[in-house]
Formats: C-alpha cells, structure tokens, sequence
C-alpha cells in the first residue's frame, strides 16, 4: 500500500488554530497502560517521558492507572493517600470489595499519581469475569495464557475503578480514559457495554497480528490487503487476544496510532482507520535536554568515544593493528528479533562495505556492536582477559612513566641535560619486555562478548559465519555482538546506554518492521546521525518533515518500495559514503542532527495527544464540548528545508578527491556559518498550532446566543 502523505495532525503546521486556555477543572484523565510503573517494553518509555508535560496540562486531575508490581513499587513509587476525594472514596469502596488498590507518586519527572492495582489479589473472580466476557464479547480466552489471564482481570478492575469514581463523584463528571495496547483494552470495551460516563480513546504501538506475522517471515505489506485475519490470528494461537485488541479499536470513542505506517496496517488488520478527516497520529516524543553551551553535546561525544576506544584496546589486544583515531563506531540495538529489526540486512552491508573499504584501500576501520539481549551464562573467558591485559599494560606504562619522571626531574634540579640513554635502566626495558609479550595472542579477537546458550543455532553468530567476518587484521570491519543490555556497573564494557550511544558515529536501524522506533529518535536527540527505514514510523515521519534528511544525518532506507538486495545494496552506500566523510564533515552533520531534537521534543509532539483528548471529549459529551477539524488544504504540512551550507556528504561535495589542500579547507571553513545555519533552522522549527476546541460554557450565553471567540495562535 502507497504511503500518502498525511496532511492533518502530523503535518507541523496542518493543524488548525485552537484557544488552549480552557477550563479543565470538571475534567479527569486516567491513562491506563501495563506498562505504568512496570518496564516491560518501549510503552513504558512513552508514559514515562510523556508524564511532565501531561502534569502539567491536567494538573491534580490526571492519574495513570497500572498494575502493582511489588518490586517495581518498591523503587519507584512512592505510596500515599489519595488527595482527590471521590478518588479516595473509590479506592476505600474496592479494597472493601476484595481488591487491592493502591495510591502514590511515582518518582519520575512531573511525579504524576498513580493508582496501581493488584491482579492477582483478584485472581479468585476470573473464572466469573471471563464468563461475562463470553457472554457480552463472544471472547472466549484459555486457561494456559497467562498474559492473556491478566488482560482479563486487569480490564474488568481498570473498568471498575472508572465506573466506582464516576459513581462517588458529587458532580457528574468528564472522565477521560486513555488506553494503551490490548493488554489495557478490554477496560475500555467494557466502559462503553456499561456506558460509563467516560471519554474513551484507544492508541495502538505495534499491532499483535501485525508483530506475529512480521516474524514469521511473511511478505507483509505487499499482502496486507489481502490477509485472512481470522486464519491467520487462529494459526498463531493469538485469536483471543486479536479480538480484544480489534474490540477495543472499534469499541473507543477515538482510535490513534503511533505513526502513518501503523495507521494502514490497524486499517486491514484491526479494520478501523485512525479518527479525524486524515488519519490521528500521536507520534512517540522524549523530554529534550537543551544544553547551555551549543557544541557542548560534541564535548560529551569525545568523552564517550574516549570510553569506547579503551573497551576496544582491551577486545583486540595483539591485533591493534588498526589507527583508533580513524575508527568509526556504529551499532544496532533493541529486542534481539534478527529479520524484524534489520540485523540480518545490517551484517549483509557489512560483509559488502568490508569489501569496498578493501578494494579502495580505505585506512577507515569500522567496528559495528550488536547490542541485543540473548540468552547467555556468563563472559567470554577471552573478553574479560583482554581488558584485565589492556589495564595491566596501563600500570605497566605509568610505573615506567613515573620512574622517567623521577630521574628526569632529579637531572633537572642540578642543573643538567638529562642523558636519554640512562633515562631507563635494564629493569625498565626488562617490564616493558614482559608487558609486551603478555599482549601476544595466538586466536583471533572473539565476536562475541559472552557465552552463549545456543551458540550453533544464534542467527547472528550463523551470519557472521557465513559473510565471514572474523575480526582478522585484512578486515577493515569489525564486528562486537554484546548479548546483554548495557550498565555502568558492567565489568567488561562500563557504560549506560546514553552514554554508549554519545560515543558513537552512527546508529544502524533498518526494521523491517518498527511502528515507531525510539532508538534513532533517541540517536537524533544526542546529536548521532542513524539509518532507519521509509518502514518504520520515525522513518516516515522525518522523511515527511524534512526536504533532505540525509543532509541532517537520518539517512532513510528504502525497505517498500526495493527487493531485499537492492536495499542491501542502498544501505552499504549509505554507509560507504559515511565513512568517507572528514572529521570535520562529520561534525558539522552531528550539529545539524542535533538541531532536530526539538521536532521530537514532548513539548512539541505532545499536542497531538492533547488534540486525541479533545476530540474523545466532544464526541462522548456533545453538550458540553465541541472539536471541529477542518480538511486539510494541499498547501497543508511543512517540509524543513535543506541546508544552504556546505553539504556533509563527500559524494555531493565539491571536491573530486577527499584529499584537499589547506586552501580549499579554508574556503570551505568560510562557507559553512554555523550560528547562521542554526539561526535559520530555529526559524524552521515552529510550534505547531493547536486544534480549534473550547467549552461550550464559555461560548454560548445564557440564552443560548454564541458569543463571538477569537482564537489566537501559540
């Protein structure tokens, strides 16, 4: 299916003017996810970040509703009474009832209150509720799915929690609820069979089916329109948990997704577009720190390549025989689905880059880390001895260093030249000797960090084996596959993800199947240039914002509309052409993939959940509140334009040869004004405006003539 540009909600400056100075005091908003104070996956990243600004706009009248995990509770939330009377008196009632629900704050940015509910406290009512479900849904769900099991106790006690608040409230109030996935969705189903005075809205992040049939290797969107839905889920073993999902996207007052490629997937696969005269996006944003100093991101990234660099002296011990200061770092990370998340494609341009980068006789070393969780028991042996070798050769030269420095210092002080040749004595020469042939090693440096359960059939380690990439000293591509997620405490590799990420040149992402994609986004908002696809939602949404997004580092992969070969083939150009960039090319694209942090900024992407509530609003109290959304016009949506300056890419650069004199980089230094090219991109980068939405209170008289509104834009 064609990916059209949409021309509404995700276009930057296609939404219409609103007043957003409204009164929200009669209004409550509970968002309710699995993931609220339970990391499960990239869900949580989105309710996390998106909780300040969304205290903010509700204040004391928002809640997230999720379920209690003792061990998460423990760390993250901080329990307390209820400061909200009927939510107090709701929470009283149920625990009275056989439940247990709790209240607190939970300790991130914007500290928003949480209600966190114990499902298997009530485990004992799911037999009854699952034969309510057969007996309004159709739905029957099995006793050996576990997660499904959940599902059900946690819908019918979210459900519950709205309609006990709905019935303790003084005044009839304006709830909104704001589900999350099919884990939350079954809530949401049963508010509106009990026609519960609540303003639902449902978002899908990735649908189940969709998900499924992406790893079974299907040629998925060449055949969306064409699947048997039903077949397909009931050949999974999914069918129960697809119609819940498919009852809660069609059952909620609005449907949102995460981007433009997941709204035409929900479309044949859950059977409901996105609400609005286009398609409602509510794409996935992070809280952007902004630093004081302008270039001091670049600061952070030397530090961090420095970390980087130490790791890699200790891993390839007696086979340095590569220049660190021409290496370039890039990596893929995320859930270790080999096909899904482009690892397979990836290894594949690797395996061809190596033979460029040989044939050119380029003297660029580049080392590719694979950071994704397997299951593993323990270190390589071999890793863990190349670090505990690079530290006992960093003793050895300060010991040797000091010993010089004495004698040098000592030769100072009277006055006299010191004599070079007896500046190191036998015994130095002697522990350097040592120091040296403790380097020697007899095998090639390992691909991977740890060992490994099922090392005969791991796809990556089956890939490297078949491209044959061993690490040797003719390869100019090296490849670290690290199976474990990253920490600060590790003692092979310590560092946190953040960190990792800041000393790297280029995150690799070519999913072929990623609704949103949070890791280029976060690559975008530390200033690291990435490769995504026109597949994946990050992906389409910078491809639809920006006129070049290759000249701001986010390169886009085309995985739609080319075979798998020819996309192989695009990806090694893009990386190629990467590792022919100069340093200071590199730099000037770090700042301009820096500069684009503030599209994916909350504050920024946050109105279009902001717009998603408004409309759920006017649509379950009429009478109350009115959402008009205009069609869009075709002149509708912003490209950001490409920059005027100096291109960073060598290929579109003026210069035939990568060799220049000292002249042409003078003049090139001259071209490029980066307080200029910055100033004109803060021009480009404008609030969106917001959706025209007011209380009809304050609109219509007491005779119910309208009174005249202006609206004014942000």
């Amino acid at each position: 299916m064609p990916l059209a540009r949409s021309l509404s909600v995700t276009s930057l400056s296609g939404l219409e003017e609103w007043d957003e100075e409204f009164d929200l005091e009669d209004a409550v908003l509970f968002e309710i996810a699995w993931e609220v104070a339970n990391k499960v996956g990239g869900i949580y990243t989105v309710i996390q970040t998106k909780a300040r600004l969304t205290s903010e706009e509700w204040g004391e009248n928002y809640f997230l509703v999720g379920p209690y995990v003792e061990s998460n509770v423990r760390t993250q939330v901080e329990l307390i009474e209820p400061t909200n009377p009927a939510l107090k008196r709701t929470i009283d009632k149920m625990n009275s009832s056989g439940c247990k629900v709790y209240f607190g704050r939970w300790l991130i940015e914007g500290s928003p209150y949480v209600v966190l509910i114990d499902v298997g406290f009530t485990a004992w009512s799911l037999d009854t509720w699952k034969s309510e479900l057969w007996e309004l849904c159709d739905i029957g769900v099995p006793w050996f799915d576990r997660e499904a099991n959940d599902a059900v106790l946690f819908g019918f006690l979210t459900a519950w929690l709205l309609g006990e608040y709905a019935a303790q409230s003084e005044e009839p109030p304006h709830i909104v609820a704001h589900f999350h996935e099919w884990l939350a969705g079954l809530g949401l189903v049963l508010c509106r069979h009990r026609q519960l005075p609540v303003a639902t809205i449902f978002t899908t992040h990735a649908t189940l089916l969709g998900r499924y049939l992406c790893a079974g290797n299907v040629d998925f969107y060449n055949k969306l329109a064409n699947f048997n839905v039903d077949k397909e889920a009931g050949d999974r073993q999914i069918y129960h948990r697809y119609c819940l999902e498919r009852a809660a996207a069609h059952c909620a007052h609005v449907f949102t997704t995460v981007s433009q490629i997941t709204a035409i997937e929900a479309e044949h696969l859950l059977k409901r577009k996105p609400d609005g005269p286009a398609n409602i996006v509510t794409p996935n944003g992070l809280n952007v720190k902004k630093f004081s100093a302008v270039h001091e991101f670049q600061n952070l990234h030397a530090q961090s390549k420095n970390r980087i660099q130490e790791f890699v002296r200790g891993h390839f011990y007696g086979h340095l025989d590569f220049n660190l200061d021409k290496c370039l770092f890039l990596f893929i990370a995320g859930r270790y689905e080999f096909s899904n998340k482009g690892a397979d494609i990836f290894l594949e341009a690797l395996a061809r880059l190596n033979y460029l980068l040989r044939v050119n006789h380029s003297d660029v070393t580049v080392i590719a880390f694979f950071i994704m969780p397997a299951r593993t028991n323990n270190f390589n042996v071999e890793t863990l001895k190349g670090q505990a070798v690079r530290k006992q050769l960093w003793d050895t030269a300060q010991t040797v260093k000091e010993r010089f420095g004495k004698k040098l210092y000592e030769s100072l002080l009277v006055g006299q030249l010191p004599d070079v040749s007896k500046m190191l004595d036998k015994e130095d020469f002697t522990i350097m000797k040592r120091a040296i042939f403790a380097t020697q090693r007899q095998c090639q440096p390992p691909i991977c960090t740890h060992n490994m359960l099922e090392d005969s059939s791991d796809p990556i380690l089956n890939c490297v084996r078949r491209i044959g990439l061993f690490n040797s000293s003719a390869d100019r591509v090296k490849i670290i596959f690290h199976p474990e997620f990253l920490s600060s405490t590790s003692p092979l590799l310590p560092m946190d993800y953040e960190e990792f990420v800041r000393g790297c040149h280029l995150g690799v992402f070519p999913s072929y199947y990623e609704p949103w994609g949070y890791t280029p986004a976060e690559c975008t908002v530390m200033g690291i240039p990435s490769i995504s696809t026109n597949l994946s939602g990050f992906g389409c949404f910078m491809e639809e914002h920006i006129a070049d997004p290759s000249a701001y580092g986010i390169y886009i992969l085309d995985r739609r509309f080319r075979g798998v070969d020819e996309s192989c083939n695009q990806l090694t150009s893009f990386l190629f052409q990467f590792c022919k960039q100069s340093r200071r090319q590199r730099i000037i694209q770090r700042n301009r993939t820096e500069r684009l942090s503030d599209l994916l900024d909350w504050r920024y992407l946050g109105r279009y959940y902001i717009s998603a509530r408004h409309m759920a609003l006017a649509k379950a109290f009429p009478d109350t509140y009115y959402y008009e959304l205009n069609e869009p016009t075709s002149t509708s949506g912003f490209r950001y334009p490409r920059p005027a300056s100096v291109p960073p890419s060598p290929s579109l650069s003026r210069h035939s040869s990568p060799h220049h004199s000292e002249a042409e980089d003078n003049d090139e230094e001259e071209r490029y004004d980066e307080d200029l090219e910055a100033e004109k991109d803060r021009v480009n980068i404008r609030q969106p405006y917001a959706l025209p939405f007011k209380n009809k209170s304050a609109v219509y008289g007491a005779n119910g003539n309208s009174d005249s509104v202006t609206s004014e834009k942000n």
